[in-house]
């Protein structure tokens, strides 16, 4: 719901950000649609029955054959053909009758409809559904009896594999026009569907085509829904405030902001004497500077190297790459300034890494990170002379495994002398 509501919240406002997003891209998996189902088991006829004629209470034998074709993963049609043989139980007179029948079945996925896969992957129910021909035959006699057929079922499934399944079957059939009973001895004359019969079976289903599963086992996401996920999380990704300035990134122009300083509406530092200094923080400065007397300690100069060698001012690295990304390179430019105003000054160029990867490759990468920040201000006339480069290697002072902390550690920091 929360999702929801944000989307309905933020759509207009972020309608333009979101037309410039990659097209969805769906998750749904290319899956199998054929199969062949093989079961057997028991059945037994209901009725008509002759007076004095019957099966025992489960009876064999009864066979299927069968081919499925699956539209998607919840509905498909089968063929199928079955056999049932009839023969005299206890207390009975002697009988020998076969049944055959063709049908053509609607079939429903039960387990993707009702959500199975929330709770297992591996057991799933079909029900089936459908009208065919069937024709009864008496083996000691030319008894022919062509009806036509409704039947209904439910099949249990265990998975076995990608590719089999075993199942188990519960169908009911009934007869329309069956003319005989059962055990043919008698006509009955029925025009209805008055003929009922039970079949009970177990078998496999072998699942065929050159994708992984079948459309039993699979699980499609409704695009629509995928769709409004993707962008509210695109959303939820662009409210994050990395340095919690106020100002979200996707319209922040100054990512790593000092915490705590005033920004303005695209998250730079309030800096309205143009010094490089955030005002809020020189002003804390400036309020720590002087002593009880009013009278300054320290120059302004004193201060901005106090600010310099205390950290405040740095340039940052992405992840394992030794030029600085394009909006840390006020700190540069910073130094810069520092250095023209102050020609008798100079400055260590310290590199830094995070603790990811081995000590001495670290080691190495802050060297590069700090000999590439001197060869920017070389470029910018600064005298080498003045210029030294210091690799402080790994900074272990933040949690090694928390991706946030690691990107202010990838940084070059610098030093007055």
């Amino acid at each position: 719901m929360k999702k929801i509501i944000l989307s309905l919240v933020f759509a207009s406002a972020f309608a333009t950000v979101s037309a410039q997003t990659e097209p969805v891209k769906t998750v749904n998996p290319e899956f199998n649609q054929w199969s062949v189902e093989l079961s057997g088991g028991l059945n037994k006829p209901m009725r008509p029955m002759t007076n004095g004629y019957r099966t025992s209470v489960a009876s064999a034998y009864v066979a299927d054959l069968g081919v499925r074709y699956m539209f998607n993963n919840k509905f498909g049609l089968k063929a199928d053909f079955g056999y049932n043989s009839f023969k005299e139980g206890e207390d009975s007179r002697s009988f020998d009758t076969k049944y055959y029948r063709a049908d053509l079945q609607g079939v429903a996925n039960l387990g993707r409809i009702m959500n199975f896969e929330t709770w297992t992957n591996t057991i799933g129910l079909l029900g089936h559904a459908g009208f065919g021909l069937s024709q009864l035959e008496d083996e000691n006699s030319a008894l022919k009896d062509r009806m036509g057929n409704f039947i209904a079922g439910v099949t249990g499934q265990i998975k076995l594999s990608d590719r089999i399944a075993l199942t188990g079957d519960f169908t009911t059939i009934l007869n329309a026009k069956q003319d005989h009973a059962f055990d043919g001895q008698s006509t009955i004359g029925s025009r209805g569907f008055g003929g009922v019969l039970f079949n009970g079976t177990v078998g496999v289903t072998v699942y065929l085509g050159k994708n992984d599963k079948h459309a039993d086992w699979v699980t499609l996401i409704d695009k629509d829904v995928l769709a409004l996920t993707e962008r509210v999380d695109n959303l939820e990704t662009m409210l994050i405030d990395t340095d919690q300035d106020g100002v979200a990134d996707y319209l922040d122009l100054e990512k790593n902001t000092v915490s705590g300083v005033m920004v303005d509406s695209k998250g730079r530092a309030i800096d309205l004497n143009n010094n490089n200094v955030p005002d809020e923080l020189e002003n804390y400065l400036l309020a720590n500077y002087v002593n009880k007397n009013n009278q300054s300690t320290a120059t302004n100069n004193e201060l901005i190297k106090s600010l310099i060698n205390g950290g405040y001012v740095a340039t940052y690295f992405d992840f394992d790459k030794t030029n600085p990304t394009t909006v840390s390179t006020t700190g540069i430019d910073f130094i810069l300034t520092y250095l023209r105003n102050n020609p008798s000054a100079s400055v260590d160029i310290i590199g830094h890494a995070d603790e990811l990867g081995r000590s001495a490759y670290n080691d190495k990468l802050s060297n590069e990170r700090a000999a590439n920040v001197k060869n920017i201000l070389t470029k910018a006339n600064i005298d080498a002379s003045r210029l030294s480069v210091i690799a402080a290697g790994e900074d272990t002072s933040v949690e090694k495994d928390s991706e946030g902390a690691r990107k202010l550690v990838r940084k070059v920091t610098f030093r007055i002398k």
